[in-house]
């Protein structure tokens, strides 16, 4: 880790970041309360997705949509109006509605071939957007004199990496210009959570085996053919299993860097109480990694 011990964090004159777990954990809470104080810069990998590496093709399906409309295809031919993504850290809606859901088109799914082309697209985009860091990092100390740097993760950061692999490219980066740091939930978490996305299903990146996994098994649990899957059904009955599939992958990447809970995370109010509870959290890993050579 970048920071030995709680003590070098709490007095660098510099502290960089990154917060990853699943969404609804608080990463963009931590995020904006941050950035609000002034003094950090917050860089939003799933912004960075949806404007720089995913932009045009969220702009292009909403004009591919309008097109079907004979009153919007003719301002569009005429160059009488002006589509555009209006998506921003806190509304993220134009990503999610591009990555779509797999199911029954005329429930508003998507093909299964183009699905999955949109999540290798998405694949992509995220490495790339995690890349980016270190850039973002000197950016925001040359451009805008802010001494502090807070990447928010998307909940799939653990998908694109392979966290077991000591030299994997985008982790051994990301490892080297930040602390990592996992927002761990409890199950009490993960049952809200589900209860949450049950009212909401929206659209995710999962690795590809697990889709085919779980498309192929929802498929013979319910005796369905492709094209009869309601799309949000089946989101929501993939969400729980994306759940405990992303957990060990969260636990292996904490071993490069720190654990805190949802429950403190809960507490914290300002970036005061943010930098005390990371430096707890870094003291507390050493212990336990002394404890764990004692007793082998």
């Amino acid at each position: 880790m970048i920071y030995q011990t709680g003590d070098d964090w709490l007095h660098a004159p510099r502290k960089r970041a990154l917060l990853f777990g699943m969404s609804g954990l608080g990463k963009t809470y931590l995020s904006n309360m941050l950035r609000g104080s002034g003094e950090w810069f917050h860089y939003s990998v799933d912004y960075r997705i949806g404007t720089r590496y995913l932009g045009e093709r969220i702009a292009d399906n909403f004009k591919r949509e309008a097109m079907k409309v004979p009153f919007l295809r003719e301002l569009l031919l005429s160059d009488s109006v002006y589509i555009a993504s209006n998506i921003t850290f806190d509304n993220l809606s134009p990503l999610s509605t591009y990555l779509g859901k797999p199911g029954s088109e005329t429930r508003g799914g998507l093909a299964l071939d183009d699905y999955m082309r949109r999540q290798n697209e998405h694949r992509s985009a995220e490495i790339a957007a995690l890349l980016d860091t270190p850039h973002f990092i000197a950016r925001a100390q040359d451009i805008y004199r802010l001494p502090h740097f807070v990447c928010d993760s998307g909940g799939s950061i653990c998908e694109v990496v392979d966290p077991g692999d000591p030299a994997d490219p985008v982790l051994s980066v990301l490892e080297q210009n930040l602390l990592l740091i996992w927002i761990k939930g409890s199950e009490a978490h993960t049952d809200e959570l589900i209860r949450r996305f049950d009212r909401a299903p929206k659209p995710m990146y999962y690795k590809p085996d697990f889709i085919d996994a779980a498309w192929r098994d929802y498929r013979m649990e319910r005796g369905l053919r492709e094209d009869e899957v309601d799309p949000d059904d089946f989101i929501r009955w993939a969400y729980a299993r994306a759940l405990a599939h992303r957990q060990p992958r969260y636990e292996a990447m904490a071993r490069r860097g720190v654990t805190i809970t949802a429950e403190e995370v809960g507490s914290v109010r300002s970036p005061e109480d943010f930098t005390a509870l990371v430096a707890a959290a870094i003291d507390r890993q050493h212990s336990a990694a002394a404890a764990k050579k004692d007793h082998a």
